[in-house]
């Protein structure tokens, strides 16, 4: 029998070759934190580009699953003090010398090849840096707020900063607000890329729910427990509105250092019966919880290390159920919360003005539910996960690309 052609073909079509993946390093010191939820739907929710995740420690293996196969933990490096210590103090290594770490490294990528790393967190970049600069292949690195800082108190962290901000193809930020921070580190502008946080539409369903006709408002924030997550702020302007509304009650979800802190200032307000603390919740208890809740706060405040958010993840999963926003103009916040539009933005650290905003937002519940509707459809529109994903395997795709350039002009000049 014949070939049977396809019409207009002349040939039949040949099967593709198979073309394997392109191959991600994703190195997370600790894998992962509690908070660190973005992380892990970036790594598992790539297509085009296949991951192994690199990291020093596994935390929370039942929260966020992920193949063993698929990670590699680095062991710490034998103790020869000797060396250790002329390589620390009289030679004036970094940690990845004279902890042994730069020489695992290489060995782990001569074993596992990867086309390109993606170092998570900026000081984890410093870290890397000469790793970063010894490899043979590109590297890029992504900030999400906190890492943005500067460490005077830590010699050279400043300097290898500048260099790895140099050194690398392309820089990744979480929102427009870490840009300028970026460039003014000395970042080129032409290598900074947007690295939207992605939200699993799937798991934070639009809620439908009804406005209390007794003043029985339910406010929450979720997030970790620190200064720039402006939680003392948001006690302070609850317990005003509370005065105003004895049936409203305010659930914190999270964990951190602040935690007994903020329960004695609830205590010493007076709102203590009407304040939980809900610890870190699972997505699905945590979608829960926005259906049932009223209004999301999130007054966060650059605090005196310089410490700031990009976007928060939080904000976005209680978006997309549809509850409207009283945020600050803080960081990457306006970036998803337009003023009157998804919510209202006050200033930072004003707990007057957030306590106003509170008022005026609850005293209208058609107000309240047009701008929760508006907030969702804000979070489908900009950050849903699968667009997420595809930006940022296109970031990868590029840096490769800028990578092999970068060494083949390297070989011509050797």
């Amino acid at each position: 029998m014949g070939l049977a052609l396809d019409k207009g073909r002349a040939f039949p079509e040949c099967p593709r070759p198979f073309m394997p993946k392109p191959i991600v390093a994703s190195y997370c010191t600790t894998f992962l934190k509690p908070e660190m939820r973005h992380i892990y739907r970036q790594v598992t929710g790539l297509r085009r580009w296949e991951t192994f995740v690199m990291t020093r420690e596994r935390q929370c293996a039942d929260r966020f699953p992920f193949p063993e196969e698929q990670i590699e933990l680095i062991p710490r490096a034998r103790k020869n003090f000797i060396k250790r210590f002329w390589l620390k103090y009289v030679a004036r290594k970094a940690p990845v010398y004279y902890r042994g770490e730069l020489q695992v490294l290489i060995k782990m990528m001569k074993r596992r090849p990867a086309d390109l790393m993606h170092a998570y967190f900026g000081h984890t970049g410093v870290h890397l840096l000469p790793f970063i600069e010894e490899w043979d292949r590109p590297t890029v690195v992504s900030f999400h707020g906190m890492d943005i800082q500067p460490r005077p108190e830590q010699e050279g962290y400043d300097e290898q900063m500048r260099a790895l901000l140099q050194r690398v193809p392309l820089v990744l930020a979480r929102s427009h607000s870490l840009f300028a921070a970026l460039e003014a580190w000395g970042c080129p502008k032409e290598k900074l890329r947007l690295n939207r946080t992605g939200i699993p539409l799937a798991e934070f369903p639009f809620a439908q729910r009804p406005m209390p006709a007794d003043g029985a408002w339910r406010f929450v924030q979720a997030c970790r427990l620190i200064a720039k997550k402006g939680l003392r702020t948001a006690l302070r302007a609850f317990a005003k509105f509370r005065a105003e509304h004895p049936k409203a009650k305010f659930i914190i979800a999270g964990e951190g250092p602040l935690r007994e802190q903020l329960d004695q200032l609830a205590a010493e307000l007076g709102v203590r019966d009407a304040v939980e603390f809900r610890g870190f919740l699972s997505t699905p208890d945590l979608a829960q919880l926005f259906a049932e809740s009223h209004v999301f706060l999130h007054p966060s405040e650059v605090t005196a290390d310089q410490n700031q958010e990009g976007v928060p993840n939080s904000m976005l999963e209680a978006m997309a159920t549809g509850l409207p926003v009283v945020a600050t103009h803080h960081g990457g916040i306006p970036e998803a919360v337009t003023h009157e539009r998804h919510g209202l933005l006050v200033g930072e650290g004003d707990e007057d003005a957030l306590h106003a905003a509170m008022v005026r937002l609850t005293s209208d519940g058609e107000l309240c539910y047009v701008w929760g509707q508006a907030a969702s459809r804000q979070v489908r529109e900009e950050f849903e996960m699968s667009k997420a994903i595809e930006r940022l395997e296109a970031i990868y795709d590029e840096a490769l690309e800028a990578g092999g350039r970068e060494q083949g002009a390297g070989s011509k000049a050797r």
